[in-house]
């Protein structure tokens, strides 16, 4: 019995032994994982805090009639209901000769992504605005000079012959303006992302306006005339990440009560407001401001 007893201590000091031999082992042979920084993924265009995007393009426009309320030395009259159109320059290298950009009805955009899907955006929409000439319209208020005074017909002037009133801003209707804007990518693809925007903005009126009233010679300058609001929305094709391809459409209203009538510094002018819509589509470039890996 004794001999019984002792050989079981034995064999359980041994097979003790050997567990707490094998479970050190194990402990020693444990394998350290080497720490791996984590890697930031490319972040989608037009989605992040930081991207930026530049555009130029070329638009149409369309502009409701409105009343055209002229003021000056000898005269104080309205011209209402007045219709325009915009006038794009035929197609040619004149699109894409940078010499000649400003001929064309151009956008230009430089936009930043303040938070992850908004972007601020400064814009240049430079449009074109010509009354049409072969119209009659409703006259109201004074004029001085007999001359012009006669074309004046049973509260109507008729404006074909030109002689009574030329008026464009054809150099341009220019509308300079700060938006915000909300994108929302809707494909996404190995090399393409599909992204829609849409936004709002304001900003100033800066027309060349072209204006040439009872003969006195033209008005031809630059000037800060009034002001505009927009609504708008985009669709942005964007291919390998960068490349943009963007149609956006836009309506807004322009109040302009200081547009300049005459060549010198004389108190003449004319005010008007409208609503316009304009059509646009160009190529832009999208890219990160920060390093992704």
């Amino acid at each position: 019995m004794k001999n019984l007893l002792v050989a079981g201590i034995l064999m359980s000091g041994i097979a003790f032994g050997q567990v707490k031999k094998d479970t050190v082992e194990k402990e020693y042979k444990l394998e350290v994982t080497p720490y791996k920084a984590e890697k930031k993924e490319k972040p989608l265009p037009l989605s992040k805090k930081g991207q930026m995007f530049v555009f130029f393009g070329w638009n149409r426009g369309a502009f409701s009639n409105s009343d055209i309320h002229f003021s000056g030395n000898g005269y104080d009259f309205q011209l209402n209901n007045v219709s325009a159109r915009d006038k794009p320059t035929k197609f040619g290298i004149v699109y894409f000769d940078p010499s000649w950009f400003t001929v064309t009805q151009y956008n230009f955009r430089v936009g930043y992504f303040i938070k992850d899907d908004l972007a601020i955006v400064l814009g240049i929409d430079h449009m074109k605005y010509v009354m049409k000439q072969n119209q009659t319209v409703d006259f109201s208020g004074t004029i001085s000079d007999p001359k012009y005074a006669a074309m004046v017909q049973n509260g109507q002037v008729n404006l074909a012959d030109e002689q009574f009133l030329t008026f464009e801003h054809t150099d341009g209707l220019n509308y300079e303006n700060l938006g915000l804007e909300k994108y929302k990518n809707l494909v996404h693809k190995k090399n393409v992302d599909l992204v829609w925007s849409y936004g709002a903005g304001l900003g100033v009126m800066f027309p060349k306006s072209n204006i040439k009233l009872f003969g006195n010679e033209r008005s031809d300058r630059f000037h800060v005339a009034g002001m505009g609001a927009d609504l708008r929305s985009s669709l942005n094709l964007v291919f390998w990440k960068n490349w943009m391809l963007r149609a956006e459409v836009k309506a807004g209203y322009i109040n302009m009560w200081d547009i300049k009538t005459t060549l010198n510094n004389k108190p003449d002018k004319a005010r008007q407001d409208f609503v316009f819509g304009q059509v646009l589509a160009g190529i832009g470039y999208t890219f990160n401001t920060k390093k992704y890996n």
